[in-house]
C-alpha cells in the first residue's frame, strides 16, 4: 500500500507533452489509453524534426548528413543499451515493432530446431508473443507447450512450469506484463527455470518497459523486446539480444547484408528520424531523476520514482472502483500487492459493453481502449472473447489523480444512468 508521505509531481512533466494539453468536445482530453501508445514530450518531437531539417542520409557515404545518421543510429544504440542495461550497444538491434522483429526473428531461432522439440508459450502473452513462435514450430514440427495463469487474478501458473520443461525446451516465449490485464511476472525465477532446462528465455518487455525497470544482465534472459512508442517515443521496434547467441545465429534476411551484429538483424536502411526520437525519449526518462550520475544511474532513480507515483494511482483507482455500482476489476485488485501489477486495468460494467463504454467515455474527453488488444489467448481464457473483451483504463507518470478521479465520476455517471 502507498503511504501518504510520497509525493510526486507530474505537472512539471506534463509541461512537456503537447498532445496532454488538447481538448476534446470542449473538455481538456485526458489520456487513457497509454497501453496502446503514449503520448511524447516536446525534445523527441524535436529530435525527429531536427533530424530532417538538417538532413540526414544512409549509414556509408563520405558526406556530412551520412556522417550525422551514423551519430544518430549510434546514439539510439547507446540509449536502449542504457535503458535495458546491455553489455554494450551491440546486442540492441531496431525494426518496425516488437511483433515484427519477433516474427523475423523466430524465422532465424528455429533454424536450428529439429521435430520432436519443444517451446512454451503462455495464455497471457500479447500475440506478437505467441503467433511468431506457433508458425515457426509448426514449420519444423515443434510440440508448443502452454503456460497458463491463474484466472482470478491473471499471474501466470509459474508453479506449473517445470513440468512443462524437459531436456526437448529450446524455448521459453513469456511476458514480463501483461498488457490486457496489468499483472506482472516474476522474469528471473522464469528464466532460472528456463535456463536450468537448457533453455532459451524470450521476454516480451513492450508493457512493462513504461511501467517497471529493466536490467537484462541481472535477469539474465537471452532476448528483450519492448516498443518504444510504449515509452514516450517514436513507433519503433527494439530487440536485445545476448551478444555470442546474436553473432552465432544466422538471420534471416536479404543480401548482401552485414554478418556481424546488431546490423545483421536490421532490414534495409533504418528509420533514422525515429532512432533520433527513441535517443531523446530515453534522455527523456533520465531527465525525471534530475542531472546528477551517468544516464543508466538516472533511468535507475526515475523509474523508482515513476513506478511509486503509479502505484499511487492504482492505488486511487481501485478504491475508487469498489463505489461504481456494476463495475467489475479483474486482475490483481489487492491493494497490498500493487507491486506486483502495472497500472492498467480491466474493467466491465454491467449493463454495458465494453465499446459502448469506450465510446460514452470518448464523448467526455476521456480516451480508453475496448477489446482483447491483441491479447487473443488470455481473453478467451477469461471467457469474453464472444463478448466484446474489457474496457482497458490505464496510467503512466504523466497521468493525475483528478484524472483517476475524472474516469471514476464518469463510469458512476454511466452506471446511474
Amino acid at each position: 500500500m502507498i503511504t501518504n508521505s510520497f509525493s510526486f509531481d507530474p505537472a512539471p512533466l506534463r509541461a512537456q507533452f503537447p498532445a496532454l494539453h488538447q481538448e476534446t468536445n470542449g473538455r481538456p482530453a485526458v489520456y487513457l489509453d497509454a497501453p496502446a501508445g503514449t503520448q511524447v514530450p516536446q525534445r523527441v518531437i524535436e529530435a525527429i524534426s531536427q533530424a530532417l531539417t538538417l538532413g540526414i542520409s544512409n549509414l556509408d557515404g563520405p558526406f556530412p548528413p551520412s556522417a550525422r545518421s551514423r551519430g544518430i543510429v549510434a546514439g539510439a544504440r547507446g540509449a536502449m543499451s542504457d535503458f535495458l542495461n546491455a553489455r554494450r550497444p551491440e546486442e540492441i538491434s531496431f525494426g518496425q515493432s516488437m511483433t515484427s522483429k519477433t516474427l523475423n526473428f523466430s524465422l532465424a531461432l528455429n533454424k536450428s530446431w529439429r521435430a520432436g522439440d519443444e517451446i512454451v508459450v503462455t495464455r497471457l502473452d500479447h500475440e506478437g508473443n505467441v503467433s511468431p513462435w506457433l508458425l515457426a514450430a509448426e514449420q519444423r514440427g515443434v510440440t508448443v507447450r502452454w503456460l497458463d495463469f491463474h484466472p482470478e487474478d491473471a499471474t501466470l501458473a509459474l508453479e506449473s512450469l517445470p513440468d512443462l520443461l524437459n531436456e526437448r525446451t529450446r524455448l521459453v516465449a513469456v511476458t514480463y506484463a501483461s498488457n490486457a490485464l496489468g499483472s506482472m511476472t516474476d522474469m528471473a525465477r522464469v528464466v532460472q527455470m528456463a535456463h536450468a532446462a537448457g533453455a532459451l528465455v524470450y521476454v516480451d518487455a513492450v508493457h512493462y518497459a513504461p511501467h517497471g525497470l529493466i536490467d537484462v544482465q541481472a535477469l539474465d534472459c537471452d532476448f528483450l523486446a519492448c516498443s518504444s512508442y510504449k515509452f514516450f517515443g517514436p513507433h519503433m521496434g527494439v530487440l536485445y539480444g545476448k551478444y555470442e547467441l546474436m553473432a552465432e545465429l544466422e538471420a534471416y534476411k536479404i543480401r548482401p547484408a552485414s554478418s556481424e551484429p546488431p546490423e545483421k538483424w536490421e532490414q534495409g536502411t533504418p528509420n533514422i528520424e525515429c532512432l533520433a526520437g527513441i535517443t531523446a525519449a530515453v534522455d527523456y526518462i533520465a531527465s525525471i531523476a534530475g542531472e546528477e550520475g551517468s544516464r543508466r544511474e538516472r533511468i535507475v532513480r526515475a523509474m523508482g520514482l515513476s513506478r511509486e507515483y503509479e502505484m499511487a494511482l492504482s492505488e486511487r483507482f481501485l478504491r475508487g472502483a469498489t463505489a461504481v455500482p456494476g463495475l467489475q476489476v479483474y486482475g490483481i485488485t489487492d491493494i497490498e500487492r500493487l507491486d506486483e501489477r502495472a497500472p492498467t486495468f480491466a474493467v466491465r460494467l454491467a449493463g454495458w459493453s465494453p465499446d459502448e463504454l469506450q465510446e460514452s467515455l470518448a464523448a467526455k474527453g476521456i480516451f480508453t481502449w475496448a477489446g482483447d488488444y491483441y491479447a487473443v489467448e488470455a481473453i478467451k481464457r477469461l471467457g469474453f472473447a464472444d463478448k466484446g473483451g474489457f474496457l482497458r483504463i490505464g496510467f503512466v507518470h504523466y497521468n493525475t489523480l483528478a484524472e483517476v478521479d475524472a474516469v471514476l465520476q464518469a463510469l458512476n455517471d454511466l452506471a446511474a444512468g
